[in-house]
């Protein structure tokens, strides 16, 4: 029995042949990994470089296996370029699409480009190759206005009338087009929306490194967020797909959209503790700086963006921006019931596992 074809697959065993657009990301990658290790799927990855680029791990590791023996192949293609995609995506059985420009440039022009123009490519092409199944990785951002705080919420939560930033603005539409094409064309759809992700190749530990292992806390320290190890998230598209392969399934959660996070919401200050302390960092100093210091800073910060960088195609700092105090400063915590109750997803790394596993990733690249 022969599922996939060739360049996406070893014809000799019947595994189902998916694409992950955006596969080099920080997620994505992760998420290819699970696939592969799965043993139930050949991978197309998807992504702009002209090659896969891995690292030496990675070429050594169970993903340079699968691209030398046909269980996996790189497509160089950018999703904002239909026909590319179209031919990516032939043969397909089901699409994850976790393309998206890069959060911490808030470029609208950018955003929509790839965010929702990409998407609306994305599933126009699943539509021309009669892909079944298309999974898109949205935000818990989507229901965030950057001035009330949330606090448990769960997908019953509108969407604000007013974003924070381009990201989770045009995340928000592209969640929606997603939505309304379930079930058009046979397309069974479904939107995942994880918490704050970290884990191996995360931004997180980087920065917090870069101040020398110094807490700098935002506000009163107070505030609690929903982080979600990233092998947690890729799960939780492995079980929307199983989901939906499913007729009761398909009919339960086709056009719906999850919030996936590790079930275990924190203070966020603690969370930082909890990986400095991990890093060998626990005596360092403390820095407390109360919001309404930093506002005026933020806004010329924006303003200065906006009005002169933006201009000269320069990207606006991600750190002292008025998005950037209003996340780290108020509550982001997510009910995961529907997701547990109606994909069976339950986390399969803890936090404080995911911590450890995440911190002993760091200190191997130092060392």
């Amino acid at each position: 029995m022969d599922m996939c074809p060739v360049g996406g697959c070893d014809r000799r065993e019947p595994r189902r042949l998916c694409a992950v657009t955006g596969g080099r990301g920080f997620m994505a990658s992760h998420l290819v990994t699970a696939l592969l290790g799965s043993g139930d799927w050949c991978v197309r990855i998807t992504d702009l470089g002209p090659q896969a680029a891995l690292s030496p791990a990675e070429s050594d590791g169970l993903l340079g296996a699968a691209l030398r023996d046909g269980r996996a192949a790189y497509f160089s293609v950018d999703v904002c370029e239909l026909a590319q995609l179209t031919k990516a995506l032939e043969g397909v059985d089901t699409v994850f699409h976790t393309a998206a420009a890069d959060h911490t440039n808030n470029n609208f022009q950018l955003h929509y480009k790839v965010n929702v123009e990409g998407t609306r490519n994305v599933i126009e092409a699943c539509n021309t190759c009669k892909v079944k199944t298309l999974i898109y990785t949205s935000s818990s951002g989507v229901v965030f206005d950057g001035v009330h705080g949330l606090f448990g919420v769960d997908e019953s939560t509108p969407y604000p009338d007013k974003f924070p930033d381009a990201y989770t603005e045009t995340k928000a539409e592209a969640e929606k087009m997603v939505i309304k094409s379930n079930g058009r064309n046979e397309l069974l759809t479904c939107c995942i929306r994880p918490g704050s992700i970290f884990g191996p190749g995360d931004t997180i530990v980087p920065i917090l490194v870069s101040y020398g292992g110094m807490m700098i806390i935002v506000g009163d320290g107070k505030n609690c967020d929903d982080f979600v190890y990233v092998e947690n998230v890729a799960h939780g598209h492995v079980c929307a797909e199983k989901t939906l392969s499913t007729i009761d399934g398909a009919k339960r959660s086709g056009g719906k959209a999850y919030f996936i996070t590790n079930m275990e919401p924190v203070n966020m200050w603690d969370f930082v503790y909890m990986i400095l302390e991990e890093l060998g960092y626990k005596s360092r100093f403390r820095l407390r700086i109360p919001s309404y210091f930093l506002k005026p800073i933020t806004y010329l910060v924006d303003w200065s963006y906006h009005n002169i960088f933006s201009h000269y195609g320069m990207r606006q700092p991600g750190m002292l921006t008025s998005a950037s105090i209003k996340y780290a400063t108020l509550n982001r915590t997510f009910n995961c019931n529907n997701a547990a109750q109606q994909l069976g997803y339950k986390p399969i790394v803890s936090l404080k596992e995911g911590v450890k596993m995440t911190t002993d990733f760091y200190r191997r690249l130092r060392a």
